[in-house]
């Protein structure tokens, strides 16, 4: 044998050897760049192609179509609901066979966080729901993205940690706001001033029409250069929830106080839902400058600031 053909076959004998090598590391193989540890949540009645794709764009699995073929092979009923634990050594086939058969590994609790929540009241949602949470870790973390944990119902591991549940909580509200972040531009307000306003009709409304109405008076306020004078802000700044404000209350030094300053508060005071973030870039146009709530919910507008007294005198007498 020629040493040409030597050298062929001996190239011949490497491929075929590496061969499954390559095959592992380009189809079933876990990404490098996988996370160390995922939550995937597959709602009743997924599509096995909709789970591929949020595993793919997770970086957990290279491809899409081993992983729909594999769950053709382990199961005819496609993937079963629920939330899966996912690590990272984890490659596609011993993933394929635990969604087909509904193996999630993990106890999780599921968390409900209102529209409109603060960061402190997640964390006593969270520590009540959640043994040896850690509530100040979580606070430190979450504070300064108030706005940005997106109210909803989660489904956490049992040993959760403060980071974790942040971590989530912000990809879930920076993958429901990214459709609407070109409605913010159209609309002319920034994605900061949409978030502010929004938590502040979380407080003042309950229904989205009437958010609607204030959000009008509100954005007509600050283009006037008149103080908001919204009564929400002082629950924030006293860290009392449903808090009616004093008088004394009104003259409290801080950067929330809207009854002082002219302008929106610095940070949102809370987390808005989508509905009230809609709403803040959905105004009903109106004639008002002024409104109150009654103890009731009854709500009162006003064109002039003498409406408004005469608006407070009427809710007083029911």
């Amino acid at each position: 044998m020629s040493v040409m053909n030597k050298n062929f076959l001996y190239i011949t004998i490497f491929f075929l050897l590496a061969l499954p090598i390559l095959g592992y590391v380009a189809f079933i193989a876990p990404p490098f760049s996988n996370p160390t540890k995922n939550l995937i949540t597959v709602e009743s009645g997924a599509s096995v192609r909709s789970v591929a794709n949020e595993l793919q764009s997770l970086q957990i699995i290279r491809s899409t179509f081993v992983f729909s073929s594999l769950i053709t092979l382990f199961g005819n009923h496609g993937v079963i609901a629920g939330t899966y634990s996912v690590p990272t050594s984890e490659n596609v086939v011993a993933l394929a066979k635990r969604f087909a058969s509904g193996d999630t590994r993990i106890q999780t609790i599921k968390v409900t966080i209102p529209e409109g929540s603060t960061s402190k009241e997640i964390a006593l949602i969270l520590s009540k729901k959640l043994s040896d949470f850690d509530s100040e870790k979580f606070i430190s973390l979450s504070a300064p993205l108030e706005g940005k944990l997106f109210p909803d119902s989660y489904f956490f591991e049992i040993d959760v940690t403060p980071e974790e549940i942040v971590k989530t909580m912000t990809a879930t509200y920076e993958k429901r706001i990214d459709a609407l972040r070109s409605q913010m531009e159209s609309f002319g307000k920034t994605e900061h001033e949409v978030l502010v306003m929004a938590s502040i009709l979380e407080r003042e409304g309950r229904q989205s029409e009437t958010r609607r109405m204030i959000a009008d008076i509100l954005w007509k306020r600050i283009a006037r250069k008149m103080p908001l004078q919204v009564d929400a802000v002082f629950g924030y700044i006293l860290g009392k929830s449903g808090y009616a404000p004093t008088l004394d209350d009104l003259k409290i030094d801080s950067p929330y106080n809207t009854y002082l300053n002219r302008d929106l508060p610095p940070t949102p005071i809370g987390n808005p839902g989508l509905s009230a973030i809609e709403d803040a870039m959905t105004p009903t146009k109106n004639p008002y400058f002024y409104y109150l709530t009654d103890s009731e919910g009854r709500i009162y507008y006003a064109t002039t600031f003498a409406e408004h007294v005469a608006n407070k005198n009427k809710a007083r007498l029911r």
